[in-house]
């Protein structure tokens, strides 16, 4: 903590004194050097600010100021810098002049603030400054290189839609239009941190979502006070920090746009951030993160097994190594004789209790997942899988921990990976090792209990005022038809959220 002070400290002076610059340098001169100076200097003769100036006709003068690579050069040569160059010198050019009648381009303004002018060459657009013109013209031309739609790595699907979000804002919202072509469908975006302004976008279907969530939302943006945000995982932690406190996640994340899609239909919101690829869905109940776009592309009898798998994974990702300790520890009538017989004889060596022989093998196997993510793709599989079938072999043949506590954290480690998403994986990784503790110290007792203390607790969660297992509980017949199973399209209606569901 002592550490983190001078850094916040110093952020906030700096942000005080840019702060202040901003505001007392006023408004534009009519000499244009000292226009460009001036901006020159705020920020700080910075290597990529390119100031071009041109001789438009015997009397006037211009200069061009922008970010190199911020802005599409291409159309600042044909729209502006072509027109600008090509006019007759027996016009009056003034700067309205310009932007009516020169200026080809699309969203041209005029603003007489030296704030703002800069805030817009930091945002990527042109400024065009003029000799003897109190003012500029700010020519929205940003563009930079961006990564093209591909097929989504995060989510990936067999059937159905293969593209995924860029970092591109307005790529994603434009992918999403695409899907939804309603007129009722809206976008209010707005900017949030105080050195990034990062823009953020809300989607949602007019008429369909609960406006109380909509207007929550935009308040709790609003008043989000930090330097940076960068990616969706700020604006969850802010948003959510004076709220219930949880492990488990209360925003859907996709990079998908058929998600999102189907999302906004059923009165959900969606906050696209700009910079990354991933869009948040809100409300999200715990049913969402079982569930995956691929369900709608297939057979509904195929999908509804499918569905009940995930259901029957999660439960072994949570439970099985605890009731293996439960069961070795305290409850060894509870197992057939002759498995018994081998379970004893396999630990006849073993130095260690059931429930640390769980905890060196899931440590050790959270140890080679995290490797295997931040390896390189090409061999980050293969050192996860051949790691743990070599520390596995290796831990038997040593005595250290049994075969069959191998078979049932391998068989715990597969299904975590049937979770669809991979941020509800992660609390019930989180959980798994406290019932671990729990089944060690009162056996299927403390299994029980801390298995009635989880569903209180994830019944008292909400997410934005909508019950977090709900349609489940509170139950809603039209609503649960969607829920665990996936009936026939013919047989349900587009599932809407609580706020806009209560009509049942």
């Amino acid at each position: 903590m002592d550490r983190q002070q001078p850094q916040h400290h110093i952020q906030s002076h700096s942000e005080r004194k840019q702060s202040d610059q901003l505001k007392n340098v006023g408004e534009f001169r009519s000499a244009l050097k000292d226009n460009v100076n001036t901006i020159s200097k705020i920020l700080g003769s910075s290597s990529d600010l390119i100031v071009r100036e041109l001789s438009i006709s015997d009397h006037s003068k211009v200069a061009l100021l922008y970010l190199d690579g911020m802005i599409d050069l291409k159309t600042a040569q044909d729209s502006v810098i072509g027109p600008l160059l090509n006019q007759s010198q027996e016009e009056e050019i003034t700067l309205d002049y310009l932007a009516n009648r020169v200026i080809e381009t699309g969203e041209v303004s005029t603003d007489n603030s030296f704030s703002e002018a800069i805030e817009q060459i930091v945002f990527g657009s042109l400024i065009v400054l003029m000799e003897g013109e109190q003012g500029a013209l700010i020519i929205s031309i940003a563009e930079w290189e961006d990564r093209t739609v591909m097929e989504s790595k995060a989510q990936p699907a067999v059937r159905g839609p293969q593209n995924s979000f860029t970092e591109k804002l307005r790529t994603n919202t434009t992918l999403v239009r695409r899907k939804v072509k309603d007129t009722r469908v809206r976008l209010d975006s707005l900017f949030v941190g105080n050195f990034t302004k990062t823009e953020i976008a809300l989607m949602y279907m007019d008429g369909v979502v609960d406006n109380k969530i909509v207007k929550e939302l935009h308040q709790n943006l609003k008043s989000i006070n930090k330097d940076q945000i960068l990616e969706g995982e700020y604006i969850e932690e802010i948003i959510l920090s004076n709220k219930q406190f949880t492990i488990f996640p209360r925003f859907y994340n996709t990079d998908r746009p058929d998600t999102v899609a189907a999302g906004i239909l059923e009165g959900r919101i969606a906050i696209f951030i700009e910079g990354t690829p991933f869009a948040l869905l809100a409300p999200s109940l715990f049913v969402d993160f079982l569930q995956s776009a691929e369900d709608y592309y297939q057979s509904y009898l195929y999908s509804s097994l499918i569905r009940v798998l995930r259901y029957f994974s999660l439960c072994i990702c949570l439970f099985a190594p605890a009731i293996y300790i439960a069961l070795t520890t305290f409850h060894q009538d509870m197992i057939p004789t002759h498995l018994l017989i081998s379970i004893a004889g396999q630990r006849e060596g073993t130095p260690f209790p059931a429930f640390i022989e769980a905890l060196i093998m899931e440590v050790t196997f959270e140890i080679l997942r995290e490797a295997g993510i931040r390896m390189p793709r090409t061999i980050g599989q293969a050192v996860s899988i051949v790691g743990t079938i070599v520390i596995g072999q290796a831990a038997v043949e040593a005595g250290i921990v049994s075969a069959a506590m191998v078979i049932v954290v391998s068989i715990t480690a597969i299904s975590s990976f049937v979770i669809p998403a991979y941020n509800l994986a992660i609390p019930i990784r989180i959980v798994r090792f406290i019932f671990m503790l729990l089944a060690t110290t009162f056996g299927s007792y403390g299994i029980t209990i801390g298995w009635v203390l989880l569903l209180i607790h994830l019944c008292h969660l909400n997410s934005f005022g909508v019950p977090y297992m709900g349609p489940i509980a509170p139950y809603r017949k039209r609503a649960a038809r969607d829920a665990i199973l996936r009936f026939p399209f013919r047989s349900r209606d587009v599932k809407q959220m609580s706020g806009t569901e209560n009509q049942e």
